[in-house]
């Protein structure tokens, strides 16, 4: 029987992708990392796993990331070199479309700003403005990002996209490429950020980016945690140039429960709740590859590790 183990630093997410298991690929023997079958495994099913977990499994063959990403395994720097693959859900393009449309109308509409009053019994209506006032500018345009900026502009938004590479998006102004970066930024009242993290990507989400957006603009982060500088989103907070920040993605995750973002002004936290694979796709997902993997054929949603995806 194929062994698979699963290895995070979250017990109650293994809880419930054992349940899984034991719903969709009931042929599979799963276990946790401190089960004596463990040094069996071919395939691990990873989600922050512990460091020097994954050196102490000798019969590895695939470790296998239950998220769309992989980022997350840098945090065993033992990782051996050996094929990764990713979860990738069909249903994952509408859960981050309804979030970033969330976020978006949260900032839009001014609901931000009548939460703060509502303590205080404060009633006071704010200046309500058109979609189309609202510029809201989409950083990464792969198949998430595209989908989000279509569905912004088809509410009315003002929405422009970058990319590295050139794109083509009806009712979006796309740029791209070092030299257009400047452009896409200046003036936007909401930044959407959706890019891989890559060494060229990381801490992106800075003092300079944030200072070529509209004064009083908002940043929402679903990319990746690496992404934001904190102490550059602190001072722009504090000073007003953003008024506020969406963040689902963080270096550590779960977010330690001493960790300042929780209690920023201005910042709403969520936990990583955007869109994420169902539990039961994971399991069909990661089982059909270690199947694959068994029966030699090729692997589905390989990942390209130099471009981290």
């Amino acid at each position: 029987m194929n062994t698979i183990v699963l290895l995070s630093s979250d017990s109650v997410l293994l809880g419930q992708l054992q349940a899984a298991f034991a719903r969709k690929a009931a042929d599979m023997h799963v276990v946790l990392a401190d089960a004596p079958e463990a040094v069996h495994a071919q395939v691990a099913a990873c989600w922050f796993p512990p460091a020097g977990s994954l050196k102490a499994l000798p019969n590895l063959r695939l470790v296998h990331s239950v998220a769309a990403g992989i980022d997350h395994l840098q945090s065993d720097p033992s990782r051996p070199d050996l094929p990764i693959c990713r979860v990738v859900d069909p249903a994952h393009r509408q859960g981050m479309t309804e979030y970033v449309r969330w976020a978006v109308l949260h900032f839009h509409r001014g609901f931000d700003r009548v939460l703060r009053q509502q303590p205080e019994r404060l009633w006071q209506r704010h200046p309500q403005h058109s979609a189309a006032e609202f510029k809201v500018g989409v950083m990464g345009l792969g198949s998430l990002g595209a989908a989000i900026a279509q569905d912004l502009a088809g509410a009315g938004y003002s929405v422009r996209g970058w990319a590295r590479s050139r794109k083509v998006l009806a009712d979006v102004a796309c740029h791209h490429g070092d030299a257009q970066f400047e452009d896409f930024l200046s003036g936007l009242d909401a930044l959407v950020n959706l890019l891989p993290l890559t060494p060229a990507t990381q801490g992106v989400l800075c003092q300079s980016t944030f200072q070529l957006l509209a004064q009083g603009a908002v940043m929402i982060n679903c990319g990746r945690g690496q992404h934001v500088q904190v102490d550059d989103l602190q001072q722009a907070l504090h000073c007003g140039q953003l008024r506020g920040a969406v963040l689902d993605v963080f270096e550590r995750e779960p977010l330690p429960v001493d960790d300042r973002l929780w209690n920023m002004p201005g910042v709403i936290v969520t936990p990583h709740m955007a869109s994420a694979a169902s539990h039961d796709c994971i399991a069909q997902q990661v089982a059909l590859n270690t199947r694959r993997l068994a029966n030699g054929k090729p692997l589905h949603n390989p990942v390209n590790i130099d471009l981290g995806y």
